[in-house]
Protein backbone atom coordinates (compact mmCIF):
# COMPACT_ATOMS: atom_id res chain seq x y z
CA UNK A 1 0.00 0.00 0.00
CA UNK A 2 1.41 3.27 -1.37
CA UNK A 3 2.01 6.64 1.05
CA UNK A 4 -0.38 8.32 -1.41
CA UNK A 5 -3.22 5.59 -1.03
CA UNK A 6 -2.41 5.71 3.21
CA UNK A 7 -3.10 9.12 3.04
CA UNK A 8 -6.37 9.14 0.86
CA UNK A 9 -8.22 6.34 2.56
CA UNK A 10 -7.24 8.20 6.03
CA UNK A 11 -8.85 11.37 4.40
CA UNK A 12 -12.00 9.30 3.25
CA UNK A 13 -12.30 7.70 6.90
CA UNK A 14 -12.05 11.02 8.47
CA UNK A 15 -14.97 12.26 6.32
CA UNK A 16 -17.23 8.98 7.47
CA UNK A 17 -16.28 8.88 10.75
CA UNK A 18 -16.64 13.20 11.33
CA UNK A 19 -20.09 12.78 9.85
CA UNK A 20 -20.92 9.90 12.00
CA UNK A 21 -20.16 11.52 15.43
CA UNK A 22 -21.84 14.67 14.16
CA UNK A 23 -24.78 13.68 12.82
CA UNK A 24 -25.63 9.97 13.87
CA UNK A 25 -25.85 9.05 10.04
CA UNK A 26 -24.26 9.09 6.76
CA UNK A 27 -22.03 6.31 7.25
CA UNK A 28 -22.85 3.72 4.95
CA UNK A 29 -24.33 6.06 1.83
CA UNK A 30 -20.77 7.63 1.89
CA UNK A 31 -18.61 4.73 2.41
CA UNK A 32 -20.12 2.57 -0.31
CA UNK A 33 -19.70 5.03 -2.90
CA UNK A 34 -15.99 6.60 -1.52
CA UNK A 35 -14.62 2.70 -1.67
CA UNK A 36 -16.19 2.17 -5.12
CA UNK A 37 -15.22 4.98 -6.87
CA UNK A 38 -12.57 6.63 -5.44
CA UNK A 39 -10.68 3.42 -3.60
CA UNK A 40 -11.75 0.60 -6.51
CA UNK A 41 -13.25 -1.38 -4.88
CA UNK A 42 -16.01 -3.91 -6.48
CA UNK A 43 -19.37 -3.32 -4.99
CA UNK A 44 -19.68 -6.85 -3.38
CA UNK A 45 -16.53 -5.53 -1.13
CA UNK A 46 -17.40 -2.38 -0.88
CA UNK A 47 -20.49 -3.16 0.71
CA UNK A 48 -19.15 -5.85 3.35
CA UNK A 49 -16.45 -3.12 4.15
CA UNK A 50 -18.34 -0.70 4.85
CA UNK A 51 -20.11 -2.34 7.30
CA UNK A 52 -16.80 -3.38 9.22
CA UNK A 53 -15.81 0.28 8.98
CA UNK A 54 -18.94 2.10 9.45
CA UNK A 55 -20.04 -0.64 12.47
CA UNK A 56 -16.48 -0.02 13.69
CA UNK A 57 -17.03 3.73 13.70
CA UNK A 58 -20.70 3.97 14.96
CA UNK A 59 -19.87 1.06 18.59
CA UNK A 60 -16.69 4.06 18.94
CA UNK A 61 -19.03 6.89 18.49
CA UNK A 62 -21.49 5.31 20.98
CA UNK A 63 -18.60 5.68 24.17
CA UNK A 64 -17.34 9.22 23.14
CA UNK A 65 -21.81 10.09 22.89
CA UNK A 66 -22.22 8.41 26.29
CA UNK A 67 -19.43 10.61 28.07
CA UNK A 68 -21.41 13.26 26.98
CA UNK A 69 -24.66 11.78 28.87
CA UNK A 70 -26.49 11.70 24.87
CA UNK A 71 -27.33 7.77 24.94
CA UNK A 72 -30.73 6.69 25.71
CA UNK A 73 -29.86 2.34 25.76
CA UNK A 74 -33.33 1.24 26.51
CA UNK A 75 -34.59 3.29 23.60
CA UNK A 76 -31.96 2.06 21.57
CA UNK A 77 -31.81 -1.66 22.00
CA UNK A 78 -35.91 -1.75 21.94
CA UNK A 79 -35.51 0.30 17.91
CA UNK A 80 -32.96 -1.58 16.87
CA UNK A 81 -33.96 -5.23 17.60
CA UNK A 82 -37.41 -4.24 16.10
CA UNK A 83 -36.15 -2.49 13.25
CA UNK A 84 -33.73 -5.78 12.58
CA UNK A 85 -36.79 -7.86 12.23
CA UNK A 86 -38.64 -6.04 10.22
CA UNK A 87 -35.81 -5.40 8.14
CA UNK A 88 -35.10 -9.11 7.33
CA UNK A 89 -38.90 -9.17 7.04
CA UNK A 90 -39.02 -6.44 3.99
CA UNK A 91 -35.78 -7.12 2.72
CA UNK A 92 -37.94 -9.94 0.44
CA UNK A 93 -40.34 -7.58 -1.03
CA UNK A 94 -37.43 -5.14 -2.78
CA UNK A 95 -36.67 -7.89 -5.69
CA UNK A 96 -39.83 -7.19 -6.90
CA UNK A 97 -38.63 -3.55 -8.22
CA UNK A 98 -35.77 -2.38 -10.05
CA UNK A 99 -32.20 -1.04 -8.27
CA UNK A 100 -33.01 2.91 -9.72
CA UNK A 101 -36.62 2.96 -8.52
CA UNK A 102 -35.92 1.92 -5.27
CA UNK A 103 -33.17 5.00 -5.27
CA UNK A 104 -35.16 7.11 -6.54
CA UNK A 105 -38.20 6.32 -3.49
CA UNK A 106 -35.56 6.50 -1.43
CA UNK A 107 -34.00 10.20 -2.63
CA UNK A 108 -37.92 11.55 -2.61
CA UNK A 109 -38.41 10.09 1.08
CA UNK A 110 -34.94 11.94 2.14
CA UNK A 111 -36.27 15.28 1.13
CA UNK A 112 -39.43 14.85 2.78
CA UNK A 113 -37.10 14.19 5.80
CA UNK A 114 -34.95 16.93 5.44
CA UNK A 115 -37.81 19.47 4.93
CA UNK A 116 -39.29 18.54 7.96
CA UNK A 117 -36.13 18.16 9.77
CA UNK A 118 -36.27 22.18 8.96
CA UNK A 119 -39.22 23.37 9.82
CA UNK A 120 -38.92 21.04 13.20
CA UNK A 121 -38.75 24.42 15.52
CA UNK A 122 -38.13 23.34 19.00
CA UNK A 123 -37.35 20.39 21.01
CA UNK A 124 -37.40 19.24 24.63
CA UNK A 125 -34.63 18.98 26.83
CA UNK A 126 -33.44 15.50 28.03
CA UNK A 127 -34.55 15.50 31.10
CA UNK A 128 -37.97 16.87 30.46
CA UNK A 129 -38.46 13.79 27.63
CA UNK A 130 -41.26 11.25 28.47
CA UNK A 131 -40.41 7.93 26.09
CA UNK A 132 -43.96 6.28 24.88
CA UNK A 133 -42.61 2.54 23.95
CA UNK A 134 -45.47 2.65 21.58
CA UNK A 135 -43.53 5.28 19.45
CA UNK A 136 -40.69 3.48 20.14
CA UNK A 137 -41.98 0.31 18.52
CA UNK A 138 -43.86 1.77 16.04
CA UNK A 139 -40.69 3.86 15.07
CA UNK A 140 -38.52 1.11 14.91
CA UNK A 141 -41.07 -1.09 12.93
CA UNK A 142 -41.12 1.76 10.10
CA UNK A 143 -37.65 2.23 9.99
CA UNK A 144 -36.28 -1.90 9.95
CA UNK A 145 -39.44 -2.24 7.10
CA UNK A 146 -37.69 1.17 4.88
CA UNK A 147 -34.54 0.25 5.30
CA UNK A 148 -35.26 -3.54 4.09
CA UNK A 149 -37.17 -2.76 1.72
CA UNK A 150 -34.90 0.15 -0.11
CA UNK A 151 -31.59 -1.46 0.67
CA UNK A 152 -30.03 1.82 3.08
CA UNK A 153 -31.16 3.99 5.27
CA UNK A 154 -29.14 3.95 8.46
CA UNK A 155 -28.80 7.26 10.44
CA UNK A 156 -30.99 9.03 7.67
CA UNK A 157 -34.14 7.30 8.99
CA UNK A 158 -33.27 6.70 12.64
CA UNK A 159 -32.19 10.18 13.59
CA UNK A 160 -35.47 11.69 12.25
CA UNK A 161 -37.66 9.14 13.70
CA UNK A 162 -36.28 9.60 17.27
CA UNK A 163 -36.36 13.26 17.06
CA UNK A 164 -39.79 13.60 15.50
CA UNK A 165 -41.50 10.73 16.52
CA UNK A 166 -39.90 9.37 19.82
CA UNK A 167 -39.51 12.62 20.99
CA UNK A 168 -35.38 12.43 21.70
CA UNK A 169 -33.82 16.08 21.82
CA UNK A 170 -31.80 16.16 18.83
CA UNK A 171 -28.13 15.53 20.76
CA UNK A 172 -29.50 12.56 22.28
CA UNK A 173 -30.69 10.95 18.96
CA UNK A 174 -27.75 11.69 17.59
CA UNK A 175 -25.76 8.71 19.98
CA UNK A 176 -28.68 6.38 20.28
CA UNK A 177 -28.87 6.55 16.28
CA UNK A 178 -25.05 5.30 16.44
CA UNK A 179 -26.23 2.39 18.70
CA UNK A 180 -28.98 1.02 16.26
CA UNK A 181 -26.47 1.65 13.54
CA UNK A 182 -23.80 -0.84 15.07
CA UNK A 183 -26.36 -3.49 16.01
CA UNK A 184 -27.54 -3.18 11.98
CA UNK A 185 -24.32 -3.58 10.86
CA UNK A 186 -23.32 -6.33 13.13
CA UNK A 187 -26.16 -8.21 11.83
CA UNK A 188 -25.33 -7.10 7.91
CA UNK A 189 -21.93 -8.64 8.11
CA UNK A 190 -22.53 -11.15 9.46
CA UNK A 191 -24.79 -11.99 6.41
CA UNK A 192 -21.94 -11.13 4.18
CA UNK A 193 -18.99 -12.73 5.74
CA UNK A 194 -17.28 -14.30 3.55
CA UNK A 195 -18.87 -13.57 0.19
CA UNK A 196 -15.81 -11.81 -1.11
CA UNK A 197 -11.98 -10.77 -0.12
CA UNK A 198 -11.44 -8.25 1.78
CA UNK A 199 -8.52 -5.55 1.80
CA UNK A 200 -8.12 -5.44 5.64
CA UNK A 201 -5.57 -3.22 5.33
CA UNK A 202 -7.43 -0.37 3.88
CA UNK A 203 -10.21 -1.08 6.31
CA UNK A 204 -7.80 -0.57 9.54
CA UNK A 205 -6.67 2.74 7.75
CA UNK A 206 -10.18 3.43 7.26
CA UNK A 207 -11.29 2.51 11.18
CA UNK A 208 -8.24 4.34 12.47
CA UNK A 209 -8.69 7.57 10.86
CA UNK A 210 -12.56 7.14 11.40
CA UNK A 211 -12.15 7.44 14.78
CA UNK A 212 -10.26 10.79 15.34
CA UNK A 213 -13.70 11.54 12.64
CA UNK A 214 -16.17 10.83 15.26
CA UNK A 215 -14.14 11.67 18.61
CA UNK A 216 -14.40 15.07 16.69
CA UNK A 217 -17.57 15.13 15.68
CA UNK A 218 -19.15 14.02 19.06
CA UNK A 219 -17.05 16.78 20.63
CA UNK A 220 -18.61 19.31 18.42
CA UNK A 221 -22.00 18.16 19.16
CA UNK A 222 -21.03 19.44 22.78
CA UNK A 223 -20.90 23.45 21.15
CA UNK A 224 -23.36 23.40 18.90
CA UNK A 225 -26.68 24.11 19.39
CA UNK A 226 -29.47 21.55 19.02
CA UNK A 227 -31.11 23.64 16.53
CA UNK A 228 -27.81 24.05 14.21
CA UNK A 229 -27.60 20.41 14.99
CA UNK A 230 -31.07 19.70 13.20
CA UNK A 231 -30.31 22.01 10.54
CA UNK A 232 -27.06 20.93 9.47
CA UNK A 233 -28.47 16.93 9.35
CA UNK A 234 -31.18 18.53 6.96
CA UNK A 235 -28.57 20.27 4.73
CA UNK A 236 -27.01 17.36 4.66
CA UNK A 237 -29.68 14.79 3.67
CA UNK A 238 -31.44 17.18 1.55
CA UNK A 239 -27.86 17.63 -0.60
CA UNK A 240 -27.22 13.80 -1.04
CA UNK A 241 -30.93 13.08 -1.90
CA UNK A 242 -30.71 15.90 -5.02
CA UNK A 243 -27.20 13.88 -6.15
CA UNK A 244 -29.01 10.59 -5.82
CA UNK A 245 -32.51 11.95 -7.74
CA UNK A 246 -29.83 12.91 -10.72
CA UNK A 247 -27.99 9.44 -10.52
CA UNK A 248 -31.21 7.39 -10.83
CA UNK A 249 -33.45 9.47 -12.79
CA UNK A 250 -30.45 9.85 -15.74
CA UNK A 251 -30.08 5.69 -15.77
CA UNK A 252 -34.34 5.58 -16.25
CA UNK A 253 -34.96 7.56 -18.57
Amino acid sequence: MSLETILLDGVLGLVIGLTLGLLGGGGSILTVPMLVYLVGQTPQAAVTASLMIVGANSALGVLFHRANGAVSWRTALLFGSVGMAFAYLAANFSKFFPAEALMIAFALLMLVVGALMLRKKSEPKADQVELSWRKVLIGGAGVGALTGFLGVGGGFLIVPALVMLVGLPMKQAVGTSLVVIAMNSAAGLLGHLGETPLDFGMIAVFVGAGLLGTFIGARLTRWLKPEQLRQAFAVFVIGLAAVLLMDNLSKLL
